[in-house]
């Protein structure tokens, strides 16, 4: 089996370089796109079917470093196997649906190869048991990520979203590299199996686990990084299903599982880590719900959901372990990534991705109606649905920490945001629903519905790009992709749709991952009923978008993120003009001493050669004839 772990790794990374190099071979670079994906995900099942429950998988050999041991292993245990299975499937899907939605794309090899190269750094990081190796796999993904997301460099909103999520993400690893280090630095070595061996507390091992949560909350778009992810939705629909589905929003939850065994003997880390989540979940939530972008709908719905399993993660008793996270992460890979690719499916019908637009285009899609279906049905927790079942073990998980696993404040502050998160996710699923999918004739006041900067009238396929970034619109040209979907790509999706509906049986075989608490459960569907009523009850039964009750303030608040990047660009301009000062205090202060030293020497120099006359006097050249003189006799008598 171990050859069957380091394939899994390495051939969706010479698949990616390989693609690159082959780049102007289309129908090559489609076929290994496609058919590299399909190994991996075989071998990915095979894994599942019998992990070998190791942690010394040799790579390349260990690193020589003096006094630090790196032996650059992986792993094969019910969780990588898990996960990686989780991961190859959805890029399985991705990348046929890809085939079709980029076909008239001229650079469609680059980014299936883009797309391979992205799946390996995860996939490293889901396997392995060296934090060198989980380091190398994450800067992989922030790499490939601003490639996918800046894929259409020719419009300056994707420019734009593509270094935001870079620059926020490599803030924020920093952080990540630090608290890496701290852990190896502690245990001597950065094989995962001692580093988790060493669970005392130690002001180390708090410095560590706190720096790790910050490079985690900038990679999963936890508060305060969570504004590049909405506007990562200016990249093509294939990479924001790929970057918010199972790979980089969820690197950071697996992660911290992997380290959960530390997590769980410090409160400080653990206790910010569940108020991020619990902040954010709630938060993204509510931005969900008014958003007039159906693609930024889902970001923001990926933010909430990601700070769920990171909340379970900071709540669950250390008996419960890590099994609810991961459950949900897996759940969460799915109908995320059917929810994306329909709404690239759905675009691809309407010509734009504003929900005006796309009002009541889904009730004749057929196929994508149902799959379209299931995603925000489970995505809502509505059984018997994965999502239901992987929801609530969360809550669950939770509830068990406050009520017995001594959580504390901690515990309940991720319980109450959990509950109210229940009621959010079941408002917004019902809202974007009942705009694409309206029970009556729609109101035509709906379709007057303002753009988020006071903007009238819908965007066409055939109208230009819509403004970057802070406007929260992207609506483009798609004409592109305008055309019936083909076969493979259609049922890539409705398996992704079947995946929603029986992927909890994947779940069976990691402890902990389903267990269903009953009074968890009653509560979770009588708080999904209540969303979704209040919901249906503001929109006048279906008649009119229920996010018009709003004030218009709030929702046009709510669409910019609430000034986030606003901060984004002054906390920049803070830096850049800190900077501009410790050049001028270096430039004019620190060096002006030797600067004017050697500035006092030339000038003293330039004067004395200015005040000579440059002409031999005659008791120079006297002195130099007797010296001449009495060296010749001299030589002569001697």
């Amino acid at each position: 089996m171990s050859w069957v772990v380091r394939l899994i790794v390495v051939l969706p990374a010479l698949a990616g370089l390989v693609g690159l190099l082959t780049r102007r071979w289309v129908r090559t670079a489609r076929v290994l796109a496609v058919g590299t994906a399909t190994v991996v995900a075989g071998l990915a099942l095979a894994q599942w079917i019998a992990p070998t429950d190791r942690a010394d998988i040799a790579t390349l050999g260990a690193l020589p470093l003096h006094g630090l041991g790196v032996p650059l292993h992986l792993l094969s245990d019910a969780m990588s196997a898990l996960v990686a299975l989780a991961v190859a499937l959805v890029v399985l899907a991705i990348q046929i649906f890809t085939v079709w939605y980029h076909r008239s794309d001229p650079r469609m090899t680059q980014f299936v190869a883009t797309v391979s190269l992205f799946a390996s750094g995860m996939l490293l990081v889901v396997q392995s048991a060296d934090l060198v190796l989980t380091l190398v796999g994450w800067e992989v993904m922030g790499w490939c990520s601003w490639l996918l997301i800046g894929h259409e460099s020719e419009r300056a909103a994707a420019r734009r979203a593509a270094y935001k999520a870079f620059m926020v993400t490599c803030t924020a690893d920093i952080a990540m590299i630090v608290g890496l280090i701290a852990l190896s630095v502690r245990a001597g070595t950065t094989d995962l199996v001692p580093v988790l061996s060493q669970p005392a507390a130690a002001p180390l091992l708090t410095l560590g686990l706190v720096a790790v949560v910050i490079g985690v909350a900038g990679k999963s778009g936890l508060v305060p990084f969570q504004d590049w992810l909405p506007d990562a939705m200016e990249g093509p629909t294939p990479a924001s299903a790929l970057i918010h589905a199972a790979t980089m929003v969820a690197a950071g939850s697996y992660v911290v599982a992997r380290l959960f065994v530390l997590y769980a003997a410090d409160d400080a880390a653990r206790t910010l880590l569940g108020v991020l989540a619990a902040i954010t979940m709630v938060y993204a939530a509510g931005l969900a719900f008014a958003q007039t972008d159906l693609k930024r709908l889902l970001a923001y719905s990926t933010l909430s959901q990601v700070a769920i399993l990171l909340g379970a993660l900071a709540a669950a008793p250390a008996a419960v372990g890590v099994g609810p996270a991961m459950g949900h992460l897996v759940s969460h890979a799915f109908f995320k990534a059917l929810l994306f690719l329909g709404a690239g499916w759905l675009t691809a019908l309407v010509g734009a991705t504003t929900l005006v637009v796309m009002a009541g285009h889904l009730r004749s899609a057929g196929l994508l109606r149902w799959v379209m279906a299931i995603g925000f049905a489970s995505l809502a927790g509505v059984p018997p649905l994965m999502g239901f079942f992987t929801k609530d073990t969360a809550v669950d998980a939770a509830f068990e920490g406050l009520t017995q696993g001594g959580g504390g404040l901690r515990a309940g502050l991720v319980v109450f945001a959990l509950l109210l998160t229940v009621v959010l996710t079941a408002a917004y699923c019902t809202r974007a629903w009942l705009l694409l999918d309206p029970p009556r004739r729609v109101d035509p006041a709906l379709l007057a519905e303002a753009g988020p900067v006071g903007s009238t009238g819908a965007h066409r396929a055939t109208e230009p790009v819509s403004a970057p970034g802070p406007t929260g619109t992207m609506s483009r040209a798609v004409g592109s992709h305008h055309g019936s979907i083909t076969l493979p790509a259609a049922l890539a999706v409705a398996g992704l749709a079947l995946a929603s509906v029986l992927g909890t049986f994947l779940l069976l075989r990691l402890s902990g991952s389903i267990h269903l608490g009953v009074g968890t459960a009653i509560v979770s569907i009588a708080l999904i009923g209540v969303g979704a009523f209040v919901t249906f009850q503001m929109s006048n039964r279906g008649r009119v978008d229920a996010a018009q009750r709003l004030p218009q303030r709030v929702r046009d608040g709510a669409v910019r993120g609430f000034g986030a990047d606003t901060a984004y660009v002054g906390f920049g301009a803070a830096i850049t003009a800190l900077a501009r000062l410790v050049v001028a205090l270096d430039r004019d202060v620190v060096d002006a001493y030797p600067r004017a030293a050697a500035v006092s020497a030339r000038t003293l120099g330039f004067v004395g050669e200015r005040a000579h006359r440059a002409v031999p006097s005659l008791s120079l050249l006297g002195l130099v004839v007797g010296v001449v003189l009495i060296a010749v006799t001299a030589s002569w008598w001697g």
